[in-house]
């Protein structure tokens, strides 16, 4: 019989075990566990008492040369004393590892575990240090440039639309708000004086869900897929928009916030022009973020990705125009 095709399968737990005992010289005593399988399919890795993380990418997600710019750049903020969660090498320098699935070739890469545990109900306190944490990182990363996707106009709103329209391609209020919007961003970040705006390697996706903090408010960063070119505030701006998303309780998130970029200032200086497109810059993002999720709904069994979900992050966006007293016409 032949076999059908497939366009997203899930590498067995065991076998992938095994590999990874025979990569790294790993004894019996190492352990694979699937721990999610959703825009990249995640393992957790334990040898004795040391932890690693697995992660394997879905077909056709991102190219060889993608995933090595990614790592160069993890290497470099490791190199400059940075915490984030960093790839480890087999056979002295290789990284990257391979593999034939029913769908196609896939690859693989072991990071390291990041030191303490997520979660979206941190403190004030905590706010203060993820700043910190986050304004080093940019330190590195300022004048950084990968061979990957900048981050503008073009790949932040324009494309992003189409992809949203063709998904949803029934006319509703929320598709017209996002094209309302997305042609108000346009002139918006277009109008910006750039040259007031650090540039470098973005992380693009700062928050709760991609960050641990340990004990003694130590905070690593991780899951650097989106990284790319773009304004080093739009990572401030995204993680606020995403504490104000979190945070139901607005002074709550006020506190936060203000935590946040105190934090972050000690550290770095965020200039007049930043802090004006701090309002907007979240905004373009999510709207990317929307594509993405209409991109790669048959491999991540997205079956929230429906006009209701649209609503609710469309209630977002509004709540954080709002908030933030933005003039648009959406």
């Amino acid at each position: 019989m032949t076999k059908f095709p497939v366009i997203n399968s899930t590498l067995s737990e065991n076998a992938l075990c095994d590999y990874l005992q025979q990569k790294y010289n790993l004894t019996s005593i190492t352990t694979c566990k699937l721990f999610r399988a959703a825009m990249n399919h995640i393992y957790v890795v334990t040898y004795g008492d040391i932890r690693y993380v697995f992660r394997v990418y879905t077909h056709n997600w991102r190219t060889k040369a993608e995933i090595t710019e990614e790592l160069r750049l993890l290497n470099h903020l490791k190199d400059n004393h940075n915490a984030v969660a960093f790839p480890i090498p087999y056979n002295l320098n290789e990284l990257i590892h391979e593999f034939e699935a029913p769908e196609g070739k896939r690859y693989g890469v072991l990071f390291s575990y990041a030191k303490g545990k997520k979660t979206a109900r941190f403190s004030a306190e905590s706010s203060l240090f993820i700043g910190q944490t986050l304004a080093h990182i940019h330190k590195s990363a300022e004048h950084f440039t990968l061979n990957r996707i900048t981050y503008d106009t073009k790949t932040l709103l324009e494309d992003p639309m189409l992809r949203i329209k063709a998904f949803f391609n029934t006319p509703s209020d929320e598709v017209k708000f996002l094209e309302s919007l997305s042609e108000f961003l346009k002139h918006t970040l277009t109008a910006v004086d750039d040259s007031q705006l650090r540039k470098g390697a973005v992380h693009l996706d700062v928050w709760f869900d991609n960050l641990h903090i340990g004990e003694q408010n130590e905070i690593t960063f991780f899951d650097f897929d989106f990284c790319g070119n773009g304004f080093l505030c739009f990572d401030v701006s995204y993680f606020l928009f995403q504490l104000l998303a979190t945070n139901p309780d607005e002074k709550e998130y006020l506190v936060k916030a203000e935590s946040f970029l105190n934090g972050y200032t000690k550290v770095s200086p965020i200039s007049e022009a930043e802090r004006r497109l701090l309002p907007y810059a979240c905004l373009s993002i999510m709207i990317y973020y929307i594509s993405i999720q209409c991109d790669r709904f048959v491999y991540w069994t997205n079956i929230f990705v429906n006009e209701d979900h649209l609503k609710r992050m469309v209630g977002n966006l509004k709540r954080w125009i709002k908030y933030n007293d933005i003039v648009c016409s959406c």
